[in-house]
This record gives C-alpha cells, sequence and structure tokens, in this order.
C-alpha cells in the first residue's frame, strides 16, 4: 500500500471497520466448532494476555522494532487455533478480547518499527483486524483503542480529515465507560486530530474534556487496556497538542511535568518526550536549554529501534545545522549521526 492509496484505505476501509464486525461470531462458534478442535479455557486466555502485557513491556522499553516477529509468530501458531477451538460464549469473549489487545499491539510494533508502504499497511491492517475481534467480544473500550490506533497513523501521514473522523468514533466508543483514564486518552486523540486539522476550537474543547479525566482518581482493581495511559503520558500528549495550536510556554510546562514530575518509566517514551522538549525550548529561543534537554535524549535513545525516535533524531541534526559556530551544537550532530547509523 503506498502513501498515496492510504487516503482510499483510510475513508474506505478504515472508516468502513465500523460496519464490519460479525456480533455473532461468537454465540455461533460455541455451536459449530468441530469436535476435534482444541479446547480452549481460562489458562489460554491468561497466556494471551500475560505475552501482550511481557511483548508489551519490551516494545515500551526499547521500541516496536525489536519483538514484532515474536508477536506475529505467536498470534499465527497459538493463538490463531484456539480462536477455532471449542469454548463457552463467556470464555470466547475473554479470548477475543485478549487476541485484539495481541493484535493492536503487533499494529503498534509495525507503525514504531518503520515507514514504509509495507509497515505502514501491516499496522492500518493490524488496527482493523484489532478493532473487528474488540467489536465481536462486545469491549468497547478495546474497541476505542483500535479505533485510535488508526486515528494516529492517519494523523502522522497527514490525513486530517480521516484523523477527526476516527477520533470522534474513538471517543463515542469510550463515552460512558466508567474508566477515567480510558476517557482522557480517547478524549485526547480527538484533540490531537482536532489540532492537526488546525480547529482550535474542537481541539481546545475535547482537550479540557481529556484533563478533567485524567485528574479524576483511576479504578482500582479490574483490567484496562487504558491503564498504561498515566498523568505523564497524559501531560506530553497535551503538551504536543498545545504545541501546535502555538502555546509553547504551556507546552514546555506540561512536558516538564511528564518528565520530572510525574515521571515516564520506559526508555523509549522518556527518549521522545526529551526530544519534543528540546524542540519545543529551542523555538522558545533558549538553545542552552534545547541542548542540554538534547545531550539527554541523546544518551536515552541509544539501542532503541523505533521510527519516531529516529525521526526525532533527524529533526534534531537539521534544526542545529544553523548553530555550526556552536561547539555544542555540532558534538550533538554528530552524536546523532552515529545513532542514526
Amino acid at each position: 500500500m503506498d502513501r498515496r492509496n492510504f487516503i482510499t484505505a483510510s475513508s474506505g476501509y478504515a472508516l468502513a471497520a465500523l460496519g464490519l464486525p460479525d456480533l455473532d461470531s461468537i454465540t455461533r462458534r460455541t455451536k459449530t466448532a468441530p469436535a476435534g478442535s482444541v479446547r480452549v479455557g481460562k489458562g489460554e486466555v491468561a497466556a494471551v494476555k500475560q505475552m501482550v502485557k511481557s511483548l508489551g513491556d519490551s516494545a515500551s522499553e526499547l521500541g516496536g522494532g525489536h519483538a514484532r516477529h515474536l508477536a506475529v509468530r505467536y498470534l499465527t501458531q497459538d493463538v490463531a487455533p484456539w480462536l477455532e477451538g471449542r469454548f463457552t460464549a463467556a470464555t470466547g469473549r475473554e479470548l477475543f478480547g485478549a487476541t485484539s489487545q495481541l493484535v493492536h499491539l503487533a499494529g503498534w510494533m509495525a507503525q514504531d518499527e518503520g515507514d514504509t508502504p509495507e509497515l505502514r499497511g501491516l499496522a492500518q491492517g493490524y488496527y482493523a483486524h484489532a478493532f473487528r475481534l474488540a467489536a465481536e467480544a462486545g469491549d468497547p473500550e478495546l474497541s476505542a483503542t483500535a479505533l485510535r490506533g488508526l486515528a494516529v497513523q492517519c494523523v502522522e501521514l497527514g490525513y486530517r480529515a480521516e484523523a477527526v473522523q476516527l477520533g470522534e468514533a474513538c471517543v463515542d466508543y469510550g463515552r460512558h465507560l466508567d474508566n477515567p483514564r480510558a476517557v482522557a486518552y480517547y478524549e485526547a486523540t480527538l484533540a490531537n486530530a482536532a489540532a492537526q486539522d488546525d480547529d482550535r476550537r474542537l481541539a481546545t474543547k475535547h482537550l479540557a474534556i481529556s484533563e478533567s479525566a485524567i485528574g479524576r482518581p483511576a479504578v482500582a482493581g479490574g483490567e484496562s487496556w487504558a491503564a498504561h495511559y498515566s498523568p505523564g503520558r497524559w501531560a506530553h500528549e497535551s503538551g504536543m497538542i498545545l504545541t501546535r495550536l502555538g502555546d509553547l510556554d504551556a507546552a514546555e510546562e506540561h512536558l516538564h511535568l511528564a518528565l520530572d514530575i510525574h515521571g515516564l518509566d520506559r526508555r523509549r517514551t522518556r527518549a521522545i518526550v526529551l526530544a519534543d522538549l528540546g524542540a519545543v525550548r529551542l523555538r522558545q529561543g533558549d538553545v542552552d536549554g534545547a541542548i542540554a534537554t538534547w545531550n539527554d535524549f541523546l544518551e536515552c535513545a541509544e539501542g532503541i529501534r523505533s521510527v519516531k525516535v529516529q525521526a526525532a533524531l533527524r529533526d534534531m541534526r537539521v534544526r542545529l545545522r544553523r548553530y555550526q559556530g556552536m561547539p555544542e551544537a555540532q558534538v550533538l550532530r554528530e552524536k546523532a549521526a552515529r545513532l542514526s547509523a
């Protein structure tokens, strides 16, 4: 799938995914599974969830390019036969929900691994399939999360109208959830898409709703796919939305909150926030502050296989060209070149 054709896929496939799920498939499978099918119970469901956590932790630390092949192999060789197995309706819903998480993770890994037509197409296909599995499982949070993946991909590729529509669908699916972090996650998705579409009114409205939600106490107990959306991650995303809206002072404050107040425990995430903060400080005319922040970014970025980290390295090198008379800037550019290589 090339970039030119992504627009067709986004509007004619990703958006149309809302109508694709077969909501009766689990019930039907419980009645039609062949006699020789593997029996699936809570143990298999727990195994899928544990693998999602393990692989997700690794990818959050080192980037999506490190373990995607492991996620895909586990999905195709182990989990796929379970989806065709024998299970009760309750177990089937749990299994489809857990598999939606795994498929979504594979999509995120492909998106984070590189910016090629093949990887973009893989990510989109995984997100759409994760949505169908979540809808069949009757899980609105997982459905909204899959749509968020598609919305973010549209934002990154510049398809602003599609991103806003997917963001609106994402918010709609999460509208009645009790988990405030999930609500904040999806509202920020729409705020980001609206900001990229230069719709200040819509972006400001949903950023405020997201801020209100993230300020409420997290739900105690239970499981949530959106639980990773911590106040720190919200502060980072909000900072970048505010950057797009031109409020650099507020953006810097939010990025500072993300790094030093709330804390971010994953190297990949911390590296990206440091890169973003350096860029904001440079735009404010704080060259020394930008260079100091970018030094921290380079130390954090080593060994991470992420397209976002690589993009940040390229962006930093380009922006520092105008400061060739500063030895510190030249040292940074040379370090970034080595990491890019």
